[in-house]
């Protein structure tokens, strides 16, 4: 008698690697099913993936809901849901049935059965127009009355969809059949939520083959960092003005979670799925992702706008209409390197085109009093001193806030995200100028593809909590451990030395406090007698221009008017030199940049007498070891003749 068959479980995808292979397989089947580019296969897999995603968190709250006695309410019902009609259909015993005892791709076999061309006819004129009639009445084009937030959510996203890209059914049950794979059940759950890692893996791709991706994300673990590091509170309103596939929200959101426990009041639950999180974001390529990725992590009503935040101009604005003017906690990434027009730069006092110089504008004004940001900036932000929107950006920044902390990143953290910026964390909190600024350096770490920058490097474990030595990563700590004096002694993490800060005990090798209002009194003090000197140089010219005016009236010789407006010209000169001067010294206070006083420079103290004798040495050695090498040649010329006459 034959053995019956085991039914086959799918493998669990256990690694950002392993899902990028999964993934990859399903892109290759869109390659050739009219989906060639990044940009067309994108957002067809993204409404793809949200529908299966979907459709095994409501079969999971169901579940859920049964267990406790209570009751569920389904966003889509049949024949709507994934499981009618994209999941595949078998007859076999134990094959999933759905509430309705109907098993599990009924619906696809039933189209399956009425011929070609029936799927597609049934996801473009029944299945999309379904799931766009949640959000707006296709009849008057006005909101739905009778949709669920959630369900508003969900038609949403699907708004951009207008149709299957896909032009084969075999390769569209394929990709079903794929994607159908993808459980929450066999995701490992140490890693970000499926769909937007899947994304960031496609526009990877886009950026490689286009050259301009449009965007790059922050490495989750970063973010994990900056979140633990705030420690946002429920009750609190956490907002992202560039918040691309939502992962600061996201992750915001599991910190919270997390700290309300396993069984969390009920109106808890509430405040932070309806009433905490809030985003804008201008690209419709990320738009939809950032809905469908909120919404599977578990925030039924994820509060996004759609449009530009720095010209204030909505594309979709119905779900923001909750927002508050200001935000308790913001948690950002604004864009590096981008330029903005005059549109966007008349709504801010200090008008640059630079992207990221008016993001910080833009939070200053829209952080709460007593809210605290955590912010990624590039390198150039925090130096540049040349440009005066830099200067009074930063003037504002550490007048209205502040600043106390400031993370220097490696310069590999975000080139495998598009990027290859140097970066930057700062800190700040409203309503009190910065006094002291205390830095921690972790530029010295080696970051790459293969080993990326992890929570571990800041000495967090998942839990925000400071881990032990002996689970910190060695290219953490090896510089740290090769130094005699250090043995014994505690690595001092950023996670460890973080709530010590303001305090001696917070400065390492790897940290330091600089006194910022004593920078500012100094550099107060070095302008002062230039500034005097200038002030005195234009008294004199208003003098001399007052002599200027006599001599025009008494009608002197031009030669002695002539050399007066000469001397005039000098001294205006002169007072506009040391007014620069004095001005190049206060813009230095504002160079935040993280410049390590433990660095040890190495430097070559040889002589140049001593520089050429080591050249002559090395081309010594060289000589003497292709010397060596030939006659090694040499002998083997000899012997491979008597060789070959063996081997015959």
């Amino acid at each position: 008698m034959a053995r019956p068959k085991k039914e086959k479980k799918p493998k669990a995808i256990s690694s950002t690697q392993s899902l990028g292979a999964f993934v990859k397989g399903i892109c290759d089947v869109m390659r050739r099913s009219n989906c060639a580019s990044a940009l067309q296969y994108v957002p067809e897999l993204t409404w793809i993936l949200f529908l299966r995603l979907l459709d095994a968190q409501e079969t999971r709250d169901q579940e859920e809901a049964d267990a406790v006695g209570v009751g569920f309410s389904h966003a889509l019902r049949a024949p709507y849901r994934w499981q009618d009609w994209a999941a595949p259909y078998s007859e076999k015993p134990g094959h999933p049935k759905t509430p309705e005892g109907k098993p599990f791709g009924w619906k696809r076999q039933e189209l399956f059965a009425a011929g070609d061309g029936k799927l597609f006819d049934f996801i473009n004129k029944e299945l999309l127009p379904a799931l766009h009639g949640l959000d707006t009445d296709l009849r008057t084009g006005l909101p739905n009355p009778a949709a669920s937030p959630k369900q508003r959510i969900i038609g949403r996203i699907m708004t951009a969809v207008e149709r299957v890209r896909v032009d084969s059914e075999t390769n569209l049950r394929d990709i079903l059949d794929r994607v159908d794979e993808i459980s929450v059940d066999n995701i490992d759950d140490t890693h970000f939520f499926t769909l937007s890692q899947v994304y960031e893996d496609l526009l990877l791709k886009m950026g490689e083959k286009n050259s301009d991706g449009g965007q790059f994300f922050t490495p989750r673990e970063v973010i994990r960092a900056m979140v633990h590091t705030v420690d946002p509170q429920l009750g609190k309103t956490v907002y992202d003005p560039c918040c691309g596939t939502g992962g600061f929200l996201a992750i915001a959101y599991e910190h919270i979670a997390r700290k309300l426990g396993r069984s969390p009041v009920s109106t808890d639950l509430e405040t932070l799925k309806h009433d905490t999180f809030f985003g804008r974001e201008k690209e419709n390529l990320v738009i939809p992702i950032a809905l469908a990725n909120l919404v599977l992590h578990g925030i039924d009503q994820p509060n996004l706008w759609h449009g530009n935040s720095l010209t204030r101009r909505a594309t979709y604005g119905a779900l923001f209409d909750k927002a508050p003017k200001q935000f308790d906690v913001i948690l950002t990434n604004p864009p590096f390197g981008g330029k903005e027009g005059k549109d966007a730069q008349k709504n801010f006092a200090f008008e640059t085109s630079s992207t990221q110089v008016l993001f910080v504008q833009d939070i200053l004004a829209e952080l709460a009093p007593k809210g605290t940001c955590a912010i990624v900036l590039d390198e150039g932000m925090l130096f540049r001193t040349n440009e005066s929107s830099f200067v009074e950006t930063k003037r504002k920044l550490v007048d209205e806030c502040d600043l106390w902390a400031i993370v220097s990143l490696p310069g590999g953290v975000f080139s495998t995200a598009g990027a290859g910026v140097k970066t930057n964390l700062l800190f700040f909190t409203k309503g009190q100028k910065t006094e002291r600024i205390w830095y921690y350096d972790l530029s010295h770490v080696k970051v790459g593809k293969k080993t990326p920058l992890t929570l571990a490097h800041f000495g967090f474990d998942k839990d925000g909590k400071p881990l032990a030595d002996s689970a910190l990563p060695a290219n953490l700590t090896a510089d740290w451990l090769e130094q005699e004096e250090n043995a014994g002694k505690p690595f001092p993490s950023y996670a460890r030395l973080l709530p010590l800060r303001g305090t001696e005990e917070a400065d390492s090798r790897y940290s330091w406090t600089i006194d910022f209002s004593a920078r500012r009194a100094k550099a107060r003090e070095e302008m002062q007698p230039i500034l005097a000197q200038a002030a005195e140089t234009k008294a004199e010219v208003i003098e001399l221009k007052e002599k200027l005016k006599r001599l025009k009236k008494l009608k002197t010789s031009d030669a002695e008017v002539a050399a007066l407006i000469g001397e005039i010209n000098e001294k205006e000169k002169a007072a506009r030199e040391l007014e620069a001067q004095a001005a190049a010294i206060d813009a230095a206070v504002f160079d935040l940049k993280a410049v390590n006083p433990s660095t040890v420079a190495k430097f070559d103290d040889r002589s140049p007498a001593e520089i050429i004798q080591s050249i002559h040495d090395q081309g010594r050695i060289v000589t003497e070891a292709l010397a060596r090498l030939a006659a090694l040649v040499g002998e083997d010329e000899t012997i491979v003749p008597s060789a070959k006459v063996a081997l015959r």
